[in-house]
């Protein structure tokens, strides 16, 4: 019996060594050449998710944007990004305090007339909890912060696009009147947004 396991033992050995050696050398040289192509896949993924969100950036900066997102505990006004007036302030829950509340002159639409109170559904400022302030941060600071569930808000990337696509967001392509709007065509925004996500939502360096 001992011998019989032996002679099978070594004859499945055998037979490894002779398959090794039947491969060609072309089929090694092909498998190299796909883990090559996987790994500039991979490269050239994490390159066009960083050059999507530093297209997302020019719209995140800009005014519209930057008005509910800068520094401070109070939100900002106009082109020149100047404190808020009335002495509005974020609040515990970002609709501000009291009797100022952001709902008692923005309703869920624009006001008529110039320099009119803007509106849209739910307007107000992010909570102080997760206040994601990101004037002066770096093109890959901010990319963290939005991929930073303890700081965005809880969301995650697929949620970010959604909230991209927010009535809320989307206001700023539509301002009111005396406010300039995005420049930035509101369907280029929303595929560069789309693009990073779906090239696993890297950073730029």
């Amino acid at each position: 019996m001992r011998w019989r396991n032996l002679i099978i033992v070594l004859g499945a050995i055998a037979i490894g060594v002779l398959l090794a050696l039947l491969v060609p050398p072309s089929g090694l040289a092909q498998r190299n050449a796909h883990s090559s192509h996987v790994g500039r896949y991979t490269l050239q993924t994490r390159d066009a998710a960083a050059a999507a969100f530093q297209s997302m950036t020019m719209v995140l900066r800009h005014p519209r944007c930057m008005n509910c997102h800068s520094t401070g505990d109070f939100p900002r006004q106009g082109d020149d990004e100047h404190r808020h007036i009335m002495s509005v302030r974020r609040g515990p829950d970002g609709h501000g305090i009291v009797a100022v509340k952001c709902s008692t002159c923005h309703q869920d639409h624009n006001s008529i007339g110039l320099h009119t109170p803007p509106g849209a559904p739910d307007w107000h400022l992010p909570s102080p909890q997760m206040p994601m302030i990101w004037e002066g941060l770096s093109d890959r600071q901010l990319c963290e912060l939005f991929k930073d569930p303890k700081q965005n808000g809880g969301r995650t990337v697929d949620q970010i696009v959604e909230h991209m696509q927010t009535t809320l967001v989307l206001w700023g392509w539509h301002p009111g009147e005396g406010r300039t709007p995005i420049p930035i065509p509101q369907s280029e925004f929303l595929s560069e947004v789309k693009a990073w996500a779906s090239n696993g939502a890297g950073c730029p360096k």
